[in-house]
C-alpha cells in the first residue's frame, strides 16, 4: 500500500457496484430474526441533494448497516414525495411538463444517493406521482369516505394568492404560506376534509406512549390538539328566540361578561345586521378581516379591531342585556365562533373594551389585594375570590367553577363539555400536480365516488399548464366531463387534487409491500415490518406530517389493514446544516454542493465529517477544516492498516488472553473499550460523533506502538485491526470494505457479525494519571486502577519530578479528579 492518499474514487465505485450486484440491502421478511425498520423522511425531488439530505440519510445508513451486522432483518427504503407546487411552478417557468421535470430530478437525485454509498433497497422505491402509488391514495380516500371520514363542505379557508391554493391551518406559519412565504388571506370555497377530529382524543392519549420521541415534538402535538375542559353556555338573543352558544373554560367569570363577540364568519352575523343601519359598515369590516390570515388575527401583539352589530344578547346569569360585537380576534373554527367577553379577566377582552369604551366588571379578586376596574391595565387571570357574582360571592374561584357549572346544568343554561383546538384537515388543493380526488358530481345523483374498478383516476399528462392563474384540471374539458357511475348520465369530475401531505401519510406502509397491485399493502408484510423502529427527519413536520401519519395509521387499523396503533416507535429530528451561522439555502447563496465534496474528498469523508461534527439532533456548522480533518483521518486509517498488514498476515488466529505481554494486554483493553463505546453510541445513544471520536483515539494509539514481534501480540493486533475496520464501516463503508478484502477476508463486511466486547479485557491493572502544578502538566504517573483519592494524592506528591518542582513552594491544596489527574496548587 502506498503512503499517498487512498484512491477513494476507484474504491467507492467498486464497492457500490458490488453492493448493487449482490443485492446487499434487499429486505427480506425472515420470521427467525428480529426486524428493524429504518426510515428517513422521503424527499421532494427538487433536482439535487443538499447537505441536509447528506446528514439525514447518513444517520439512517449508519444505523441500518449496524443492525444488519447484528443479524437483524433490516428494511431501509427510499422514495419520492413527488407531487406538489414546486414541480408545477417549475413547469410554468421552464415550459416543461411537471411529470418530465420530476422524473429527471428523481433520476439525478437517485444517482447522487447511490454515489453517497447509501444502502437502500431500491426494489421498494415508491414515487407519489406514479399511478401505481396514487391509485392506492385514491382507494384510501374512498374508504375514508365510506366511513364518514371524508366530507365536502363550504368553508372559509386559508388562501395563498401566490400558490393559487388552499392551505391547511398547519401550513400557515406566522401569517405566511409555509411553502412560498406569500401572504395568506381567507376565502370561502367548497372543499374536501378529513375528519381528523374523530381521532382527537386517541391522538392525544397515545402521545404518552411515544417514549422514543423528543419531548418538544410531543409537546407541539399536544398543544396543537389542544384539549380543554369547560362549559357550553347558551346566551339568549334579546329580541328573538335565537341563542348564541359559547364555550368557556372560565365559567366562574360569567358574571363579568359585559359584551359578546362573534367571529366575522359566524353564520348569525348576516341575520343580525340584515336591513339594519349597521349592515353596510359591518359587511365592509367583515370583508377587510377576510383578507387577514388567522395567525395574525390571533397574535397577542396585534391591535384588535371590531364593530358593533346593533344587536344584544342576555347574560343568562345576570339577565343583563349585553351588546354583540364582531371582532377579528375571534375565529369561527375555535370553540363555537362566539365568545363571552370578560374584560377584567381576559387580556384581549380588556384591550378591546378599553379601545371601544365597553364596561369592565371585576368578578375575581386576588386573595391578597383589590383590583380597580377603572385603572387596571392587565387582566387578572389567576385564581382568586369570587365577587359581584350573586350567590357565588366569597367562593374560591376554582371551587366556583364547579359550583357555577352545576348550577348551569341544573337550570339548563349550559352543560359541561370538552373542546379541542384541532380542526378537521382540509385536503382540497386547487392545483394540477397532485393526486386527483376520486369523486364526480351528477346533477341527478349528487356526489358519487368513483368505483374501485375505475381507479386510478389518471392525472392527464396532456393537460396544458400555461400559467398559474387556474389549475390545468379546472380548464381541461376532456378530464372534467365524465359519466355518472350510478345513473350513467353526464357528470363532472372533481378538479381539486389532494394535499401532498396525504401522499406522505402512508408511504411508509407502502414500502412494506411496494409491488402489490391488489391492495395498498398486505397485512402480513405490514405487520411484520411495522412500526418503523427509527424515523429520522426535520422537526418542521411535528404538527403536519407526523400528526397526519398517526391519524392515517389509526384509521387503517380500524379498517383492518394493520394491527398497530402508532407508525413510528422512535423519532430523531436532526439539526440543520449551517454555513457561517446561517442555514444553507440557494436563495442566500451559501450552499455547499455534496457532489463537489464527493469529487474532492470522497463519499466516506463527507459522511464521516457530517456524522462527527455534531450530535445528530444539534445544528451542524459546515467547516472546510473539518472535512479536511475527516479526510486526513481516513488516510491515517488506510496507512496504519497498511503498515501492520505484514505482521497480521503471519499472526495466529487464536491467543490466550491470560498469557500475553503487558503491551498486548493494553492494546486489547483499548480495542475492546473502543468496541464497547461504538456499540453503545450507535445502538443505544445514536451519538455518532462520540463513536467516531473513540475510533480516532484507537487509531492514535495504534500510531504509538511498534510492530509486534511475538505471535500472541500479533494475534491481538490482528483482532484490533479487524475490530477497527468493522466499527468504522457503518460510517465509512467503502474504505472499510476495501481494507477488509485487503486483509485477506472474504468480500462483504456487511455479512460479518458485529463483534461483542470482552468485559474482562476492559479491566485496567494500571492507569495513567496526569499530574499538574497550578493547572500545567508537569508529570505523568502509573497507579493501580482502583486507587482512592488519598492514594492518588500520595502518589503524585511522591513523584520525583513533582518533589523537585515543589520543594521550595507552599502547597495550598491538592485537587484530585479520579482516574484522570491530580492538580497541585502552590
Amino acid at each position: 500500500m502506498s503512503d499517498n492518499n487512498y484512491p477513494f474514487g476507484h474504491i467507492e465505485l467498486k464497492w457500490q457496484k458490488y453492493w448493487k450486484e449482490t443485492q446487499q440491502f434487499k429486505a427480506v421478511e425472515d420470521t427467525k430474526k428480529d426486524k428493524c425498520y429504518l426510515l428517513e423522511m422521503f424527499p421532494y425531488p427538487s433536482g439535487n441533494i443538499h447537505m441536509g439530505h447528506v446528514r439525514n440519510y447518513s444517520i439512517g445508513d449508519v444505523v441500518a448497516r449496524f443492525k444488519m451486522m447484528q443479524d437483524m432483518s433490516v428494511i431501509h427504503p427510499m422514495g419520492w414525495d413527488s407531487f406538489g407546487l414546486p414541480a408545477e411552478n417549475a413547469a410554468i417557468k421552464n415550459k416543461i411538463h411537471p411529470a418530465k421535470w420530476t422524473v429527471q430530478n428523481i433520476e439525478n437525485m437517485k444517482a447522487q444517493l447511490m454515489r453517497m454509498g447509501l444502502g437502500y433497497d431500491w426494489e421498494r422505491e415508491v414515487s407519489a406521482c406514479s399511478p401505481d402509488y396514487y391509485k392506492w391514495g385514491q382507494w384510501l380516500f374512498l374508504r375514508f369516505y365510506e366511513r364518514g371520514l371524508a366530507y365536502r363542505k363550504m368553508a372559509t379557508a386559508n388562501w395563498c394568492d401566490s400558490c393559487i391554493t388552499v392551505l391547511a391551518n398547519e401550513q400557515v406559519e406566522g401569517g405566511s404560506c409555509w411553502r412560498c412565504g406569500g401572504e395568506v388571506t381567507q376565502k370561502s370555497l367548497d372543499q374536501w376534509f378529513f375528519k381528523i377530529t374523530d381521532y382527537a382524543e386517541e391522538l392525544l392519549e397515545y402521545l404518552d406512549r411515544l417514549q422514543g420521541w423528543p419531548e418538544h415534538v410531543v409537546a407541539m402535538q399536544r398543544n396543537w390538539i389542544g384539549k380543554s375542559y369547560g362549559v357550553q353556555i347558551d346566551f339568549p338573543m334579546a329580541d328573538s328566540d335565537d341563542k348564541i352558544t359559547v364555550f368557556t373554560t372560565r365559567q366562574d367569570t360569567i358574571f363579568g361578561a359585559t359584551y359578546m363577540v362573534l367571529a366575522p364568519e359566524h353564520p348569525l352575523v348576516d341575520e343580525l345586521i340584515e336591513g339594519t343601519e349597521y349592515e353596510s359598515d359591518v359587511r365592509e369590516f367583515v370583508a377587510e378581516v377576510s383578507k387577514q390570515d388567522k395567525i395574525t388575527r390571533e397574535a397577542s401583539d396585534v391591535e384588535k379591531r371590531g364593530i358593533f352589530t346593533g344587536a344584544y344578547a342576555i347574560n343568562p346569569m345576570t339577565d343583563e342585556k349585553i351588546p354583540i360585537w364582531i371582532a377579528d380576534y375571534v375565529l369561527m373554527e375555535y370553540g363555537t365562533g362566539a365568545v363571552m367577553a370578560v374584560p377584567a379577566h381576559d387580556q384581549r377582552d380588556l384591550e378591546f373594551a378599553r379601545k371601544y369604551k365597553l364596561p369592565v366588571r371585576i368578578v375575581i379578586q386576588p386573595p391578597d389585594g383589590k383590583l380597580d376596574s377603572e385603572t387596571m391595565t392587565e387582566a387578572y387571570i389567576e385564581p382568586g375570590i369570587m365577587v359581584n357574582s350573586g350567590q357565588f360571592n366569597g367562593l374560591d374561584s376554582n371551587e366556583g367553577k364547579e359550583k357555577v357549572a352545576d348550577y348551569m346544568e341544573e337550570k339548563k343554561i349550559g352543560k359541561r363539555t370538552v373542546n379541542y383546538r384541532l380542526r378537521d384537515w382540509c385536503i382540497s388543493r386547487q392545483r394540477y400536480w397532485g393526486n386527483p380526488i376520486p369523486v364526480v358530481y351528477c346533477d341527478d345523483c349528487g356526489i358519487q365516488p368513483v368505483p374501485d374498478s375505475e381507479l386510478p383516476v389518471i392525472l392527464p399528462e396532456d393537460a396544458e399548464i400555461l400559467d398559474d392563474s387556474i389549475s390545468a384540471l379546472a380548464s381541461y374539458e376532456q378530464f372534467i366531463t365524465t359519466q355518472c357511475p350510478k345513473c350513467g348520465g353526464t357528470a363532472r369530475r372533481e378538479t381539486d387534487t389532494m394535499d401532498t401531505f396525504v401522499d406522505s401519510s402512508w408511504y411508509f406502509l407502502r414500502y412494506t409491500d411496494a409491488k402489490n397491485d391488489s391492495l395498498p399493502f398486505s397485512k402480513y408484510n405490514a405487520n411484520y415490518w411495522m412500526p418503523v423502529d427509527q424515523y429520522i427527519g426535520g422537526v418542521e413536520h411535528a404538527v403536519m406530517h407526523l400528526l397526519y401519519s398517526r391519524f392515517f395509521t389509526k384509521v387503517m387499523r380500524d379498517m383492518g389493514l394493520v394491527d398497530i396503533d402508532e407508525p413510528f416507535l422512535n423519532l430523531l429530528t436532526q439539526g440543520m446544516v449551517l454555513l457561517d451561522g446561517s442555514v444553507m439555502s440557494k436563495s442566500k447563496g451559501n450552499i455547499v454542493d455534496p457532489t463537489e465534496m464527493i469529487q474532492k474528498y470522497g463519499a466516506d469523508t463527507t459522511r464521516v465529517f457530517m456524522l462527527f461534527a455534531a450530535p445528530p439532533e444539534k445544528e451542524l456548522e459546515w467547516s472546510e477544516e473539518g472535512i479536511d480533518g475527516a479526510f486526513r483521518f481516513l488516510n491515517r486509517v488506510w496507512r496504519i492498516v497498511g503498515k501492520f498488514m505484514p505482521a497480521i498476515q503471519s499472526a495466529p488466529d487464536y491467543y490466550d488472553a491470560k498469557n500475553i505481554s503487558d503491551d498486548a494486554k493494553e492494546l486489547r483493553r483499548i480495542t475492546h473499550t473502543t468496541l464497547k463505546r461504538v456499540t453503545v453510541d450507535i445502538g443505544e445513544r445514536m451519538h455518532f460523533n462520540t463513536a467516531i471520536s473513540a475510533i480516532m483515539e484507537l487509531v492514535n494509539f495504534l500510531y504509538s506502538i511498534n510492530e509486534p514481534k511475538d505471535d500472541p501480540y500479533k494475534a491481538v493486533l490482528k483482532e484490533c485491526l479487524e475490530i477497527l475496520v468493522i466499527v468504522l464501516s457503518p460510517f465509512a463503508p467503502h474504505i472499510c470494505e476495501e481494507l477488509w478484502e485487503m486483509t485477506d477476508h472474504e468480500k462483504g463486511i456487511l455479512n460479518i457479525k458485529w463483534p461483542e466486547w470482552d468485559e474482562s479485557a476492559l479491566k485496567q491493572d494500571e492507569i495513567l494519571i496526569v499530574v499538574q502544578i497550578n493547572g500545567k502538566v508537569r508529570s505523568r504517573i502509573n497507579v493501580p486502577s482502583g486507587s482512592t483519592k488519598e492514594q492518588l494524592e500520595e502518589a503524585a506528591l511522591a513523584d520525583e519530578r513533582i518533589k523537585k518542582l515543589t520543594s521550595d513552594k507552599e502547597i495550598r491544596r491538592v485537587i484530585v479528579v479520579p482516574k484522570k489527574l491530580v492538580n497541585i496548587v502552590v
